[in-house]
């Protein structure tokens, strides 16, 4: 059986995530779902049409999907399901200023999950991401290591871009990393970050990485900023893929992802950015590496912050 990953909420990232999904040919079919009577179907036939020009075979297939779970049998038994369902920021809006519209939705859309495909890693990225896949992992049931988020993936994106840019090197000689929450406490890790080998507080004075620092913590609100309408996409569905695609080739691939802390850094029972070796059945392991003293105080104040969150999304 070729396998199978279903993209919920066709939007900007939903629909740029089953592009790429199906451009990687490693899938038989991707399935993207809106709410939006038609759109998916459209767009998966507007991407289905590419196919001869990219050379790629795998098939988008396109469901609308209701209130009361119509529809949602065409995700049936998928592999990965990435759920990107939700409305975006706008400008002046916190993620948190989402939570409890977008707790309705994904509450929701991990439901039908379960009934549908209950045997699929779920990949969560809908805002705020770090309650969403709390929430998503309490309304499937699934274990832990079966629903994991996106953030660090794309901050750490976004961490190393600025790097890249301020030293103008190519974004291939960074390695950088960031842990913690997607916002406020994220934990960009510069005691991890090099380039060419050499470690980046080599080459650029603290204040001047402070700066990085910043920009990355605040790099979604600078899109939404810039764009006026809607949130980022390009970034966050290339992260989003990359995740899924690691899923199904069980590649043991280590990456930063929103995961299920049980004792690692000395945190339990959340939700964390953390980095995690990813594979068939989600999470395989939290791969815990040394950080400063500095850093673990960062990550263990996200751990706060993201646990009193956590523990309200279960009521809505």
């Amino acid at each position: 059986m070729g396998k199978k990953v279903t993209v919920v909420g066709a939007g900007f990232y939903g629909s740029t995530t089953a592009q790429r999904l199906a451009e990687y040919d490693i899938f038989e079919t991707v399935v993207l779902t809106d709410i939006i009577e038609g759109k998916p179907a459209g767009l998966a036939l507007d991407m289905n049409q590419s196919r001869p020009i990219e050379g790629f075979e795998t098939k988008i297939v396109g469901a609308t999907t209701g209130p009361n779970g119509e529809g949602y049998e065409a995700i049936e038994g998928s592999d990965v399901v990435v759920i990107t369902a939700g409305l975006p920021r706008k400008p002046g809006m916190s993620r948190m200023d989402l939570l409890e519209v977008n707790a309705k939705i994904v509450r929701q859309v991990a439901e039908n999950v379960a009934k549908y495909a209950p045997n699929a890693v779920v990949i969560v990225v809908s805002n705020p991401v770090d309650e969403m896949t709390a929430l998503a992992q309490i309304a499937t049931q699934f274990p832990k290591n079966r629903v994991f988020g996106q953030a660090g993936v794309l901050d750490t994106a976004r961490f190393t871009n600025s790097i890249a840019e301020t030293l103008n090197v190519p974004v291939g000689s960074v390695k950088a990393l960031t842990l913690g929450s997607h916002g406020d406490t994220m934990v960009p890790v510069p005691s991890r970050c090099t380039v060419d080998g050499k470690p980046l507080a080599d080459l650029l004075p603290a204040e001047k990485i402070e700066e990085l620092v910043v920009r990355t913590r605040n790099g979604g609100a600078e899109v939404v900023a810039l764009l006026k309408t809607g949130s980022a996409y390009y970034a966050p569905s290339a992260a989003a893929a990359r995740m899924a695609k690691a899923v199904v080739e069980d590649s043991g691939v280590v990456m930063p992802v929103c995961a299920w802390v049980d004792g690692e850094y000395g945190i339990s029972g959340v939700y964390l950015g953390v980095e995690a070796e990813i594979g068939a059945t989600g999470i395989k392991k939290i791969v815990e590496e040394k950080l400063t003293d500095t850093e673990i105080a960062g990550l263990k104040e996200a751990a706060e912050a993201v646990r009193a969150k956590q523990a309200d999304v279960a009521d809505l």
